[in-house]
């Protein structure tokens, strides 16, 4: 049984404070304590989540979370070589696959991304070097993430100019919040609640 703590952190039985969107489903959970704002280096990790990110506008993150193994299946991995050499074939695969959200435009997206992701790659060494340059710095972030501040951080300097960047190389899919949910996500900023053991740990990094 959770309860609510102050400043939108709940308790669980064992009085651990967390950011209250991971509720109490236990994948939600164990997303919460094991990735979300954790940095993350990795190109194939990096690619999978901005992909995903798009796939979730307009549904629930824990709706694309419950589905990320099969999305993993379909995508091959989310590895940049294989999705980009996707045809016409791949697309007709997704769309009648049940495990995924069956959305052309969104499927047609991901491996148009994975091809401008590989010409990115190409100019700048890895998605994580290109990524990391809009890490914001710490004088730009709020010096207090609480309930309201967290409600109201739904886009930034930082993911608007990453957001135009990555549409004007023929990238889709990749608004301003749905960069900063990347960001957020990956670890470029660490939007953990005030009083969240996680956020003390990311501090601590």
């Amino acid at each position: 049984m959770k309860r609510t703590a102050p400043n939108g952190l709940s308790l669980d039985h064992r009085g651990i404070s967390r950011c209250f969107w991971c509720g109490d489903d236990p994948v939600y959970v164990t997303y919460h304590d094991t990735e979300w704002g954790f940095p993350v280096r990795d190109d194939t990790r990096l690619f999978e989540k901005i992909c995903l990110e798009g796939f979730q506008s307009g549904l629930s993150w824990l709706t694309i979370l419950r589905k990320r193994e099969n999305f993993r299946n379909a995508f091959q991995g989310f590895n940049l070589a294989t999705v980009a050499a996707f045809t016409p074939r791949d697309v007709n695969r997704l769309l009648h696959d049940v495990g995924i959200v069956r959305h052309r435009g969104k499927i047609e997206s991901t491996i148009n991304n994975a091809r401008r992701a590989l010409e990115l790659v190409a100019e700048a060494g890895s998605l994580a070097e290109y990524f990391w340059t809009f890490e914001p710095t710490q004088a730009s972030r709020p010096k207090i993430i609480d309930l309201a501040t967290l409600r109201s951080l739904t886009k930034s300097a930082e993911s608007t100019a990453l957001s135009k960047d990555l549409k004007t190389r023929g990238w889709s899919f990749v608004g301003p919040t749905t960069c900063y949910a990347f960001m957020q996500a990956m670890g470029l900023v660490n939007d953990h609640l005030e009083g969240c053991f996680v956020r003390s740990k990311m501090t601590r990094r």
